[in-house]
């Protein structure tokens, strides 16, 4: 990677809020070379050189986007990117030395929101941290609080119409409840408990499965993929998640 001096100030977010960004590389120089070009850049960077390392002192409260590189002493980063998907919603990017398609797959079905082979030049490693930012921090285009629009997805509030890509999309009240549930609080995740209250109004008991099942008949109306949903994801141990920017 050759870091090349760069003046793009008028291309910086524009907050005065530092972007969290956790790199986990064990190439000792390249992460320092990636660290020293990224906080010229408004991000806050934090290093670590081992995977169980990065594990175990992992906190999602104070990280809003993840650099994975895949080759890493103590755990790889594909386990990396599981483990992290269980509480951590952000973007997490994998930064490889390896081009095989079938990790490039594995990656993005385990939880990676993108994918990039080294060696990759600064400003298109800074452009695509953006764009991830950008899209996970979408947020719906609202009218009269009453409709929702993510992308290609509109939810009317008042109606219960429900619209994807053109067409209309046939929702149960059961399953509009949940959507709408779901899309107000996009961003967030949500658990069982929480989703089990408001579509019933009486607490969990820790055992009805209604919520996973209407969860299971959304994903396949909304055209979600049922092993490796992308637009409503299970966050293991913790619940669903609703993503902003998958609607696109």
């Amino acid at each position: 990677m050759i870091i090349q001096p760069t003046s793009t100030h008028d291309q910086a977010i524009e907050s005065p809020t530092k972007v969290r960004l956790l790199l986990i590389e064990d190439d000792v120089r390249l992460a320092s070379l990636v660290r020293d070009y990224l906080e010229q850049e408004n991000f806050s960077v934090s290093v670590q050189h081992r995977g169980d390392a990065a594990l175990s002192s992992f906190d999602a409260s104070q990280v809003d986007i993840v650099i994975l590189d895949l080759m890493l002493p103590g755990m790889n980063g594909l386990q990396i990117c599981t483990e992290l998907r269980k509480t951590f919603s952000g973007p997490i990017l994998i930064l490889t030395a390896k081009s095989s398609d079938i990790d490039h797959v594995m990656g993005l079905e385990l939880g990676a929101d993108d994918f990039v082979t080294k060696p990759i030049e600064p400003p298109v490693l800074l452009a695509r941290l953006r764009a991830l930012l950008r899209r996970s921090q979408s947020a719906p285009v609202t009218v009269d609080q009453k409709l929702l629009v993510f992308g290609k997805l509109q939810v009317d509030l008042q109606s219960h119409r429900v619209v994807l890509d053109g067409t209309d999309v046939d929702l149960t009240t059961q399953e509009f409840e949940l959507l709408a549930y779901l899309a107000k609080n996009a961003g967030t995740v949500l658990s069982r408990d929480d989703i089990y209250s408001q579509i019933r109004g009486i607490d969990y008991d820790g055992l009805d499965r209604s919520v996973d099942v209407r969860i299971s008949r959304l994903r396949k109306k909304l055209k979600d993929n049922a092993e490796h949903s992308f637009r409503i994801r299970t966050i293991w141990g913790k619940g669903y998640l609703f993503v902003a920017s998958a609607w696109e």
